[in-house]
């Protein structure tokens, strides 16, 4: 028998319509700088994750799916984000258990997901 485990997310592609104004919201969101940067893609490694943003959706015209990102402080994170020039879409707050979950969008108006345990 084959194993078709899942070895979770390691990609997640982001279409955006301007990668200027994109690439510093992710490069805050994750607190890395991008690995590789053209005008055709902009590619981000955090935690073992590759992170794409793609000009209007590339030739797939796709959109991006919204994720959460564990995060260890969100209010520090949501602070980043939100100057580096996303907009809250849902403030944090408590889902349960003591984790916290915040939206923000970027300028694209793709939703980000931030989540924090505690």
């Amino acid at each position: 028998m084959t194993d078709s485990s899942t070895q979770g997310i390691k990609t997640v592609l982001h279409p955006v319509s301007d990668l200027a104004k994109a690439t510093p919201v992710y490069a805050a969101l994750l607190g890395v700088p991008p690995l590789n940067e053209g005008s055709y893609y902009v590619g981000f490694e955090a935690a073992g994750q590759h992170i794409g943003l793609v000009p209007n959706g590339g030739p797939q015209g796709m959109t991006g799916p919204v994720t959460y990102w564990h995060v260890p402080d969100i209010e520090a994170r949501l602070a980043e984000v939100i100057a580096a020039g996303a907009t809250v879409k849902e403030p944090a707050h408590d889902v349960g258990g003591g984790r916290l979950v915040a939206t923000v969008t970027d300028p694209d108006g793709n939703v980000l997901g931030l989540l924090q345990d505690s």
